[in-house]
Order: C-alpha cells, then sequence, then structure tokens
C-alpha cells in the first residue's frame, strides 16, 4: 500500500487523523503503519461505530431457563465411547487450542502455553497438551492435525518452543500455527486511536475469532483436505482436559450436534463461568457478570443453583457448522478501557480515566446459530483445574496438586497405592488413562 492509497482509504472512512503524524516518521516507521492500516477492516470498524452511536436503550429480556444437560450412565458412556473411538481411528477429528495469552499474571513473560507446570518434570503446558494427542495417535493408529492460535505478540516464541521442543514427539507437518485477528480501539466519537505517532492501538479480537482465524489462514480449507468432521476445542491454560475424549466425540456425534459443551458444577453461586440458557427458540451463553444476584442465586426444589452448571470452554464443532459461521458476522462486545494515546504533539498520554473501546467476539456467541446442542455434565475434578491465577484459586499449586491427585485415583483403580506425599506424574503419550496402567507403562515418580 502506498502513502496516497491509505490517504484515500482512511478520508474514505473519515480516519484521516491516523496520518497526522506521517512526516514526523522515518522510512521504517511509515512503513510499519501503512502495513497497519491495509489490515484494517472498516467493515468491522463501520460495525463498532455503529454499536457507539446506538443509544442504551434497555431491552426487557425473556428469563433465560436451565437447559437440559446430559450425564451418562455406564450403557451410554460405553456406546459414546465406541463411536468416538471409530470417528478417531477414521481420521475425521481435528484438535483446536486457543493460545494467545502470555503467562504475565503468574509473573511469566512468554507464551502461556511455555509456563512450566508438571509436577516433577516442570514440563509446560504445551506439553502436557501435545502429549495427549500423541497418545491418542499412538492408541488410534491415526494422525490428528493440532491447530494452535496465537497472537501478534507470542506466535515467534510459541513457534520456537514448539520447534525446540521437536514439537512434543507430534509430526511437524500435523502441528498447524496461526494468529488471532486484532482490532483498533475506538474513541467514543468512533475515531481509531494512535497510541504512538507511527502505530495504531491494537488488541485481539476474542476467542470469538477464532472461527474467521482459522478462515482466513487456510485452516478451514486445509481440514477439509484432511476430511475432518469434528473438531475439538479447548484453552491452553487447563493441562487436565482430556482431549478428544472418545465418549464426548461419540455423544456429539449420535446426536448430530453442530455445537457440544462440556459442563461442570460450580464451585459457588458467582464462580466466573460463563452459563448455557434457552431464550426464547435458541440456546445462548450468559457470562457470569450479566446475570442478576437472584439469577445466579436461583435454588431448585432439592437445593441445587438453578444454573448449576458452568462452561469451562471445552468445545465439539462440527466442521459444517464452523464452515458456515466463518463469514457470518458475529456480535461484537465492547469494553470501555483506559488505552495509550497519542496526543497531537506526538507525546503518549497513559489516561488515568477510561478514554477508549475496545471490541471483541466471543465463540459461544455461535451458538443461536446451532440447530443442535449438546451439554454433557462432567467431574471438575476429572478435567478442569486451570491455570489462571499466582496463588490461590485457579493457581499452579492447585492446578499440580488436582493433576496428582487424578492420577492417583488412576493408580488406586488399579491396586497401586503410593506413599502419601510422594510426588507423581504421567506422561500423557503412555498414559492416556488409568486403563493404560494395566498395560505395565512405566510411571515417573520421585
Amino acid at each position: 500500500m502506498t502513502y496516497e492509497q491509505a490517504k484515500s482509504l482512511l478520508e474514505s472512512n473519515n480516519q484521516s487523523q491516523v496520518l497526522r503524524f506521517w512526516g514526523t516518521l522515518n522510512a521504517t516507521a511509515q512503513q510499519s503503519l501503512l502495513k497497519q492500516i491495509a489490515s484494517l477492516d472498516f467493515a468491522s470498524i463501520e460495525r463498532m461505530k455503529a454499536m457507539l452511536a446506538q443509544k442504551a436503550a434497555e431491552t426487557a429480556l425473556a428469563d433465560p431457563i436451565a437447559p437440559e444437560v446430559v450425564e451418562f450412565t455406564a450403557k451410554t458412556h460405553a456406546e459414546a465411547y465406541t463411536a468416538g473411538e471409530q470417528e478417531l481411528r477414521a481420521g475425521k477429528v481435528a484438535v483446536l487450542l486457543v493460545a494467545g495469552g502470555q503467562g504475565s499474571r503468574l509473573g511469566y513473560e512468554g507464551p502461556k502455553g511455555a509456563y512450566s507446570i508438571g509436577p516433577i518434570t516442570q514440563k509446560p503446558l504445551f506439553y502436557f497438551h501435545s502429549r495427549k494427542i500423541l497418545g491418542l495417535n499412538r492408541r488410534y493408529q491415526t494422525r490428528i492435525p493440532f491447530y494452535i492460535m496465537t497472537s501478534d505478540v507470542n506466535d515467534a516464541a510459541t513457534q520456537a518452543h514448539f520447534a525446540e521442543h521437536h514439537y512434543f514427539g507430534l509430526n511437524k507437518d500435523d502441528v498447524i500455527f496461526f494468529q488471532q485477528g486484532v482490532w483498533p480501539a475506538l474513541t467514543p466519537e468512533g475515531k481509531i486511536i494512535l497510541d504512538q505517532p507511527g502505530h495504531i492501538f491494537m488488541s485481539p479480537d476474542g476467542h470469538g475469532g477464532t472461527i474467521s482465524a482459522l478462515e482466513k489462514n487456510g485452516c478451514l480449507a486445509d481440514m477439509q483436505k484432511r476430511g475432518i468432521s469434528t473438531i475439538f476445542y479447548f484453552q491452553v491454560d487447563n493441562p487436565m482436559v482430556e482431549i478428544a475424549d472418545p465418549a464426548f466425540i461419540g455423544l456429539h456425534i449420535s446426536k448430530k450436534s453442530d455445537f457440544s459443551l462440556k459442563l461442570c458444577a460450580k464451585r459457588d453461586a458467582k464462580e466466573g463461568m460463563g452459563v448455557v440458557a434457552i431464550r426464547g427458540d435458541h440456546f445462548e451463553m450468559i457470562e457470569y457478570t450479566e446475570l442478576t444476584d437472584e439469577q445466579a442465586n436461583r435454588r431448585t426444589a432439592n437445593g441445587d443453583l438453578y444454573f448449576k452448571y458452568g462452561s469451562p470452554a471445552i468445545h465439539l464443532f462440527s466442521f459444517d457448522f464452523l464452515k458456515q459461521e466463518a463469514n457470518r458476522n458475529m456480535p461484537l462486545h465492547i469494553a470501555f478501557k483506559k488505552i495509550p494515546v497519542c496526543a497531537d504533539d506526538g507525546t503518549v498520554i497513559k489516561p488515568e480515566k477510561n478514554n477508549g473501546y475496545k471490541f471483541e467476539k466471543f465463540i459461544f456467541d455461535v451458538m443461536p446459530d446451532a440447530k443442535t446442542v449438546v451439554n454433557l455434565a462432567f467431574d471438575r475434578a476429572d478435567e478442569f483445574s486451570p491455570v489462571k491465577n499466582a496463588e490461590g484459586s485457579d493457581s499452579p499449586a492447585t492446578c499440580k496438586h488436582d493433576m496428582q491427585a487424578k492420577w492417583r485415583r488412576w493408580l488406586a483403580a488399579n491396586s497401586i497405592t503410593l506413599p502419601e506425599g510422594l510426588p507423581l506424574e504421567l506422561d500423557p503419550a503412555c498414559v492416556l488413562d488409568a486403563s493404560d496402567l494395566k498395560k505395565g507403562l512405566l510411571l515417573e515418580t520421585r
């Protein structure tokens, strides 16, 4: 893109202020700014501006209804498990990891997935995810493609981390990296914000941007070429997740579901997880911050929370549904934030008050488009212990404790008892579940 092209594009979209420092920039900065301008999605920016211009009229929404949640019996679990195994053996399953975040909240400067979590080996989060996929490949004699969504701030470091660790045993050709999209922030008047004289402030477009990023980066085309029909989606901070769980896949397939979710009982009414609800004729996700106090604390006749189950972002999508949604405009979510801004004299101001709007898309907003949604209950002790905080709940300490407690249950199921307090770690490529321990595989203990 040339300066003249950028000037014309910005003028036609009433954003000429982006070039107001052009004459003060060196050639490198000018080219960098032109590259940013060329990447702007002005159709989406117009949608953002429309949101800002919209009057904050209160709209009365119908009271949400808690949906039916499936709980497996021994028989239905066995049936679903068999169907899921067939799908895995046929090579129709892909794994999709959202890993665009940094480990800053954990005191780690680098991709969150590179954060050490192994109780003994200090292996990173990426290790546990990758080795589970390797274990599935070995068990089902297949090749599961592993799509990893990074961000502009951690893409290079993430790819270098995988290369340094030889892709944790996976085939390099089956590990596909793609970057999350970014959007500019806007002033209350709808103007694009510069945070440096030659730089537009950009922020990630949310986990909902996963779908459009898959399309833009050719990942959906790659899935189609590989014959993928089911995509397992999860987030990087949860090493407990049962990746591509055959029973979950089998249930998803048997119900011909577009979008399936694993849900677990919340610790309390205000735990920070969204809840699935029915409103009118469709399913939707309600963020915990959007529930009224009455809704969050509502109880059933037996004393359970009415909205008992929360979503830890463990999903299955049908390929056809993702393909359908890739080019649809998803709802935008808006947040008023403190955003560094370049003043007219070229100095950068860090505001003390909120001054601009960021916009995001949430992946669960495709739910109303799904013809069939399946909600599966699971025990959080088995596969949900995220690493979100440096200390306290959902911290490395609680996660390591929960991982080892799970492995100890597997050992106990095979009549193996270790001394209390002895650290324990299993390689997921060798031990996917308790049944693998019957095969005499080695444990890592110290």
